[in-house]
């Protein structure tokens, strides 16, 4: 899996494209130099930004800076879902935005994005109001509301920020590694036992140092890893009519006392209770 530069065509006069993709059955591991805001409304999905992995719940708002590369947040999405994205042109405002006081949050927002910020509580919900909003507004009332957006973004404390140093495109692909590779392999093999030997010699490691990397990479080890992903697979087979045996084993567990187990450490709740919750 090699990382894909995706080039983004903004619509005829306009500085920044507002759109709603569909690719839940597509890996576009990816990045472009336009900053963008993603918002994704599902039961349950995977978050992959820079050297964060981690799965998000009901819905997810980030923020990402140039050249960062991410997963598409509806990929492997089994159930219904809507999501909306806003991509911004790497210059958008130009001299305005670092000469106009006014302008200041913003451009602190945008000097942050390169760690990719998640946005939750209050924040998320109003924002979500005004992205479905704009979809049906005129070019310049548009932009007003995309300021707004961002206003908001900037001026919000509730955000968590995905990475601690910069992730940027620049930087990863010095990286001989390519997550996209290991992020695969994990896809493909989370039902059965994930043998780490393996997947480390697919990418031309012996195992200790690939054990290193990954968990630098991700601040988690392999074994963690694959654990929250079958996870997040057993939240989506729960939503599909499947009973928690069912799910336990067609997730790659091969005991049902350690899957509610781990199940619960996990979402703090065992797989019964989150089926009747959310089904």
């Amino acid at each position: 899996m090699k990382i894909k530069k995706e080039i983004v065509e903004m619509p005829e006069g306009q500085s920044f494209k507002l759109f709603q993709p569909r690719l839940r059955n597509y890996f576009f591991w990816h990045y472009h130099p336009e900053f963008e805001l993603v918002y994704v409304e599902a039961t349950t999905g995977i978050r992959h930004v820079g050297q964060h992995i981690s799965s998000f719940m009901g819905s997810d708002l980030v923020f990402i800076g140039s050249n960062i590369p991410h997963l598409n947040f509806d990929y492997g999405i089994k159930t219904s879902y809507h999501q909306t994205v806003v991509q911004v042109k790497e210059n958008f405002l130009a001299d305005a935005l670092y000469q106009t006081p006014e302008f200041l949050p913003i451009q602190q927002l945008f000097n942050k994005a390169h760690l990719g910020l998640s946005f939750y509580g209050e924040t998320k919900k109003i924002v979500s109001h005004k992205l479905a909003k704009m979809q049906r507004q005129g070019k310049f009332d548009r932009l007003l509301s995309l300021l707004e957006v961002l206003q908001i973004l900037a001026q919000s404390t509730e955000v968590i920020r995905l990475n601690e140093q910069d992730t940027s495109v620049k930087l990863f692909l010095n990286d001989k590694i390519r997550m996209g590779a290991i992020y695969k392999y994990i896809h493909a093999n989370y039902n059965e036992t994930t043998n780490v030997n393996e997947v480390a010699a697919s990418v031309h490691l012996s195992t200790a140092a690939f054990c290193r990397y990954f968990k630098k990479q991700t601040k988690m080890t392999f074994t963690e890893f694959v654990n929250q992903y079958k996870i997040t697979q057993a939240k989506t087979l729960l939503l599909q009519d499947k009973n928690v045996s069912e799910v336990c084993f067609q997730s790659g567990f091969e005991s049902l006392s350690y899957f509610n187990k781990l199940f619960k450490k996990i979402t703090g709740e065992n797989p019964s209770a989150f089926k009747k919750r959310y089904a």
